[in-house]
């Protein structure tokens, strides 16, 4: 066995160097670095099933160090998955299924999207929540239909993030035994030898997270790989790290342990002399021996039989309990109670209260109905209106809570919560203040494009925050937020709105929501035409003879009513518009736009305690913007918004003069 794993790493290697050389870009280094930790995994160590893909029960692997993704793609096609050698050929090709780095929904047997250092490895974390999670929720006596382990392969950069520290710190809080991490040590980085900036000892700070380390393990030697895996799956109470030693394209004659070898492909004579130390015909591209073809068959014979049995247990398990397998189907699916919207709808509260109190009332009803929404805040619950109060905390030792307890650990918690999410089953949402979304963004982009639905809470969300000052109170955070493709952002006015925002977060399936919520009290705001909320945008107060547009979000829709109110006592015609969703407006139809913010009108106004970048394309040149283009100031709430001209009167007095 360990002889046909070396020669199934072999060919791993040299079908990495070939895919890489063929494309004329890529790194080639790792995957032939890690050929044999790999082939471990796939051929030996992993239950997984190429026939069977999304199988529930598999073990899953994820490429933190996504920039190896040839590695990958070589596994995933020895071992069966849909990935075909033409694939390996289009490595990096306009539209291939084997893109540089791994794809969530692109590339069968590819768990999440990797390449943003570390962003994998906290995936992984999550993955390994979920594990814990789902089990405790549908495991019985008589049956296991969730007991299975998660890997994650990364390197010297991925350790060098601060997101893996981070995650690494909640995942050994949580004591995840079931998730196994491979450090490929190698010392190597794109500019040299690590040495150059990364000397800290990784296995001791792993220990203070409260991992199990497994030193020196000698990364191309199959049969201390095992055992070091075998070693990991002993230990049920911490995750463990494994401290893989490997060489930088191990074999290559002259580039072997060299940074050259990182990111660019190693040549024609280098890759011949590469085959010929490891026993592949060195002319053959893409060279598969017979023997090797064998043994992948027997791996995948050997495969189908386990995911056979899983698949009976499931169906007895299914057959004997009924309730749970109903659940099971609802939480996969995502399924919404039909009467969601009318139970949300029936809320009622009184106002003036802030809408991240009123998201809060409206998650822990919607908590009742969904008992697959799970999530948590970065240690700032109280102040988001986000703890679950009928319902446990995740612990180390309660894995059936629905309350995560994140930490200051933005990062990996967004992380994280798409792990959670790609696994399937469970809906994340998680929740900051809005000025501390900018340490989330990289897993943010990740997930929308993944397409996952997680749910984004961020509060505090303009100057009105008042005395903590400039540095927590949000400019550019919403544009900023806005301009991610793929990414709803929803800022509500009232309850009704945040009712609304609640709706189409929930609704929304293909990609992520942003709540953006106030800190500060708002009234309940009377409405011309709220059935159109779902539209992105609507009129609050609407005359058919108006002239001039106020158009505002969030807090300052109530700020542009009482404007409007003192332009009408001097005569002014005012329509007064809520956006609450503006991606969402600017797909509605060029009459329905314009209806809104129309291009005849005497005076369109922004009104909006960010910038103002994003709103000028649905404007005329002499339209106005009553925005915040620096920083903000400390103070009470109101007076800095007075103070930086969010005040009726004020904008009154500017509208007038731009007439």
């Amino acid at each position: 066995m360990i002889k046909l794993i070396n020669k199934f790493a072999n060919v791993v290697k040299g079908l990495s160097a070939d895919a890489v050389e063929k494309a004329n870009s890529g790194h080639p280094g790792l995957p032939i670095g890690c050929a044999e930790i790999g082939s471990v995994l796939f051929a030996d160590i992993m239950n997984h099933d190429p026939e069977h893909p999304k199988w529930p029960n598999r073990d899953r692997f994820v490429l933190s160090a996504g920039h190896g993704s040839v590695l990958l793609y070589s596994l995933l096609h020895l071992t069966g998955y849909k990935l075909s050698l033409n694939d390996l050929k289009n490595f990096r090709q306009l539209n291939s299924q084997t893109p540089g780095h791994p794809e969530y929904g692109h590339t069968e047997g590819v768990e999440t999207t990797t390449g943003p250092l570390g962003q994998g490895f906290s995936n992984a974390v999550g993955m390994a929540i979920s594990e814990k999670i789902l089990g405790q929720k549908y495991n019985t006596e008589k049956n296991q239909i969730i007991d299975h382990y998660t890997y994650t392969l990364l390197g010297d950069g991925c350790m060098m993030e601060g997101i893996t520290s981070e995650a690494a710190s909640y995942a050994g809080h949580l004591g995840l035994g079931k998730l196994i991490a491979i450090y490929d040590d190698n010392d190597i980085s794109i500019a040299g030898n690590t040495d150059i900036t990364f000397t800290e000892n990784v296995g001791k700070r792993f220990e203070a997270y409260n991992w199990h380390v497994i030193n020196n393990v000698d990364g191309h030697n199959i049969e201390e790989l095992k055992d070091a895996f075998k070693e990991a799956k002993k230990i049920k109470d911490k995750p463990t790290l494994i401290i893989a030693k490997t060489k930088i394209a191990c074999g290559a004659p002259t580039k072997e342990c060299k940074s050259s070898a990182h990111g660019a492909p190693l040549g024609e004579e280098e890759i011949k002399g590469l085959k010929k130390n490891i026993s592949l015909p060195p002319e053959k591209k893409f060279y598969i021996s017979d023997e090797v073809k064998k043994f992948s068959e027997e791996i995948q014979t050997r495969l189908s039989s386990k995911y056979n049995n899983w698949k009976d247990g499931f169906n007895k398990w299914a057959e004997n309990n009924p309730k749970l397998k109903e659940n099971w189907e609802k939480s996969q699916n995502l399924n919404l109670p039909p009467d969601l919207e009318n139970i949300i709808n029936e809320i009622e509260i009184e106002a003036p209260m802030a809408t991240r109190n009123l998201s809060g009332e409206v998650l822990r009803r919607v908590a009742d109905e969904l008992d697959y929404l799970i999530g948590g805040s970065a240690d700032l619950a109280p102040s988001n209106k986000t703890y679950l109060d009928k319902y446990e905390e995740i612990q180390r030792d309660n894995f059936n809570g629905r309350n995560f307890r994140f930490g200051v650990r933005e990062h990996a918690m967004a992380g994280i919560a798409n792990g959670i999410s790609v696994y399937g089953g469970l809906r994340p949402f998680v929740s900051t203040f809005l000025v501390f979304s900018d340490y989330m963004k990289p897993a943010i982009r990740m997930a929308a494009l993944m397409k996952q639905p997680n749910i984004y809470i961020f509060t505090h969300d303009s100057i009105y925050v008042g005395e903590d000052g400039p540095t927590h109170q949000p400019i550019e955070h919403l544009e900023s937020l806005r301009v991610i493709p793929n990414l709803d952002v929803i800022r509500p006015a009232d309850l009704e709105e945040t009712k609304s925002a609640w709706i189409q977060a929930l609704n929304k399936k293909d990609g992520p929501t942003a709540l953006i919520l106030s800190r500060q009290a708002l009234p309940s705001i009377k409405k011309d035409n709220p059935e159109n909320m779902g539209k992105g945008a609507y009129f609050v107060n609407r005359s058919e003879e108006a002239d001039i547009n106020l158009i505002a979000t969030g807090s300052e829709v109530s700020l542009a009513l009482e404007t409007a109110k003192i332009l009408a006592g001097e005569g002014e015609k005012i329509n007064v518009v809520s956006v609450l969703n503006r991606d969402e407006f600017s797909k509605q139809s060029k009459e329905y736009r314009e209806k809104l913010i129309p291009r005849n009108n005497k005076l369109n106004v922004i009104i909006e305690a960010g910038v103002s970048s994003g709103w000028h394309k649905f404007l005329n040149r002499d339209d106005l913007t009553i925005t915040m283009e620096g920083y903000g100031l400390s103070g009470p709430g109101v007076e800095v918004a007075e103070h930086f001209g969010f005040e009726a009167k004020k904008i009154a007095n500017k509208i007038k003069n731009n007439l």
